[in-house]
């Protein structure tokens, strides 16, 4: 039914596990600016950015679905984006030192005048980590172009005690959800 399909996101991690459902794809990364309106709750952030990219595609290629997706890790109701540094890493890491915390990632389907959007949230559960661990992790540079400042698909995977949900959400998209959707709007 879908003669071209976008990845509106320009993670690799994205890339490889979208391949599961599409052998193959364009990706078109959207650059509209990633501003969440006042007030918004941090569970609902991830599925507003997905709309907000995945309509600005759209708007180009309005005969394509089109695949926007946003992941947060969310600890106390904090978003925990990607790190500016060495130091924000270090402070993103101690925070999730011996706790769980929660990824969520939000993902919107556009197709002609048709959308679907949901999210999938998961619980990650951090071994106590000490200043040393911490540093160590941090020169292997893994944690700079990941939210929350870890990878659990690499070295961040030594971090994890253990957790509650799908991992691929985790890895920055629910694969499996994600194909129910895509078959959802397909046969509508």
């Amino acid at each position: 039914m879908f003669k071209k399909v976008i990845l509106a996101s320009a993670s690799p991690r994205r890339k490889e596990l979208l391949k599961n459902i599409f052998p193959s794809f364009e990706v078109v990364p959207s650059n509209v600016d990633e501003i969440l309106p006042e007030g918004i709750n941090s569970y609902d952030a991830p599925q507003y950015l997905s709309k907000l990219k995945a309509f600005d595609i759209a708007k180009k290629y309005p005969d394509a679905l089109v695949i926007g997706s946003d992941t947060s890790v969310i600890i106390d109701n904090e978003i925990l984006g990607k790190p500016k540094d060495e130091a924000d890493a270090f402070r993103m890491l101690k925070m999730l030192s011996n706790n769980t915390h929660y990824v969520v990632t939000g993902c919107t389907l556009v197709f002609g005048d048709k959308s679907l959007s949901f999210s999938e949230k998961t619980a990650v559960k951090f071994f106590p980590l000490n200043d040393a661990e911490i540093e160590e992790y941090i020169k292997t540079k893994e944690p700079f172009d990941k939210a929350g400042a870890y990878g659990i698909q690499a070295k961040g995977s030594l971090l994890v005690e253990k957790i509650d949900g799908d991992y691929f959400n985790v890895v920055g998209l629910p694969i499996a959800k994600l194909n129910k959707y895509i078959k959802l709007m397909s046969s509508t």
